[in-house]
């Protein structure tokens, strides 16, 4: 069974090289690409398995790379309710997939950027650990009860209410620690707050939380 699905969305990639070494540390059993995403490959040295989206954003000279390098394509009409990001998100749950994580989910368009952090919230991605990579950044989401996660001293961590309030917050190990609080929705409360030590932890009871860590320079 495939457990850990990097997949390429079409935005912008930061901190390339280390990117790289991440990579290759989480090893990947398989790659996907949402449409465009799949030029993101070559510079980080992935060969690609599946393409998915209305392909677009694919010139027919790479296409025809892809396809001699073994990838496999599933075509979507451009007139669609689900972003290429969202179809590639459901193949890789539907592929087997328990980790999953995406890169290249900022660009330009502000109205994506939005989405693509709201597509963690997706119904089929419940009982999967799926992160967002930016750079040295990893967003997620916690759920009640909460979990423990590691770092270093240092580093950031933003706590931020998605779908509603957070109640019941407590964090342990963090600068500006919160004793059973309510984060609330559209409040910037949660914001930049500081890991003390190497493994901190957050509990919740009700609501979910996007946990965005960002390691220090």
């Amino acid at each position: 069974m495939v457990h850990r699905t990097l997949i390429l969305a079409n935005g912008n990639i930061l901190d390339g090289s280390a990117l790289k070494e991440r990579i290759d540390a989480w090893s990947p059993e398989q790659v996907l690409a949402a449409d465009g995403g799949s030029r993101h490959a070559s510079a980080l040295g992935l060969k690609i398995d599946l393409v998915v989206g209305d392909l677009d954003s694919i010139e027919a000279d790479q296409r025809e790379t892809l396809r001699a390098q073994s990838a496999q394509f599933e075509h979507f009409k451009a007139e669609k309710d689900e972003t290429d990001l969202e179809l590639a998100l459901l193949r890789a749950v539907a592929r087997g997939a328990t980790e999953i994580a995406v890169i290249g989910i900022v660009g330009d368009r502000l109205d994506m950027v939005l989405a693509n952090i709201h597509l963690l919230t997706l119904d089929a991605l419940d009982p999967i650990r799926a992160e967002l990579w930016l750079g040295r950044q990893t967003a997620w989401l916690i759920r009640p009860p909460g979990e423990e996660f590691k770092g270093a001293s240092g580093d950031t961590l933003s706590l931020i209410p998605i779908k509603g309030e957070a109640m019941g917050v407590t964090t342990t190990g963090l600068a500006y620690p919160l004793q059973g609080e309510t984060l609330y929705f559209g409040s910037s409360r949660g914001i930049s707050n500081v890991m003390e030590q190497e493994g901190c932890r957050v509990d919740l009871e009700e609501g979910i939380l996007l946990a965005v860590h960002t390691q220090a320079a």
